[in-house]
This record gives C-alpha cells, structure tokens and sequence, in this order.
C-alpha cells in the first residue's frame, strides 16, 4: 500500500501565498465554524477609481472558502463558483471575509462566503462555491 502524497504549498497562490510579490497575502483561520481573514484592499486592487475590482473581491471569496476546507484537511478544487456584489466596497476599507460549508454530499462540498465590511457589517459580496474533494477520508471531521 502507498502512501498518499503530500500536497504541495500553494506558496504561489495569488490570494494567500506568501511567496506571490504581487499576491494579496491573506491568512486564514477557523473561528466559530468559519474560515475568517481580514483584508484591507489598496490602489492597487481597483477596478474604478477608488472601488475594488470584483475580480480581486471574488479571488477572495473563493479562497476564503477553500481554506475552509483546506484548514479542515482536505484538498480539494474549485467546481463552480457564484457571486453576487451587493455594495461598492471602497479601497481602503477594511473587509471581514467568512467562508462557511452549506452542504456536503460525498466529494462535493457547497460553501457560502461573504466579505463584509468592517466599520458597519454592511455584506458588499456573497458567493456560493461548489468544491470537489479529491479524497473525501482526508476530513479531519470525517
């Protein structure tokens, strides 16, 4: 019997390796069932002047979501993903981003994220991403 191979860092990604020289450097944590990260966009994030491009909000929110599920010991990639952008999120403001499972049906996963604007709780996006575990067992929940 062989063992399963180690997964590689993904010291690369965009969002959250921390060897990207242009990537966002976001860190997660699990924190009352969520996957949480705080992320503070800059002029370099914008689409229009002085609004975050949805791009860099939706990286986010995907990724806050697969941390989820990477932090629980799991590997797995993005299958679909949905977002809804409900408010203007201005450059500078600090975001709250959330990623939390909705459902589990064998390898797939369905996760909601949210970026949240920190000085009033106002959601200025929410997804839904749909997640294909490569080895279900590797859970660390089960």
């Amino acid at each position: 019997m062989s063992e399963r191979p180690k997964p590689r860092p993904a010291n690369r990604c965009f969002v959250c390796g921390p060897e990207n020289p242009i990537g966002l450097k976001l860190g997660f944590r699990l924190e009352d069932g969520a996957c949480v990260s705080e992320f503070t966009p800059d002029e370099n994030h914008v689409g229009y002047p002085g609004v975050v491009h949805g791009g860099i909000l939706f990286s986010a929110l995907d990724d806050v979501m697969a941390n989820w599920l990477y932090l629980k010991g799991a590997r797995a990639y993005t299958a679909r993903c949905d977002i809804r952008f409900k408010h203007a999120s201005a450059v500078g403001s600090p975001l709250r981003l959330e990623g939390r499972e909705v459902e589990r049906r064998g390898q797939l996963v369905v996760m909601e994220g949210r970026a949240i604007r920190v000085s009033d709780g106002t959601v200025v996006a929410e997804s839904e991403g749909k997640f294909m575990i490569l080895d279900e067992t590797e859970f660390l929940d089960g």
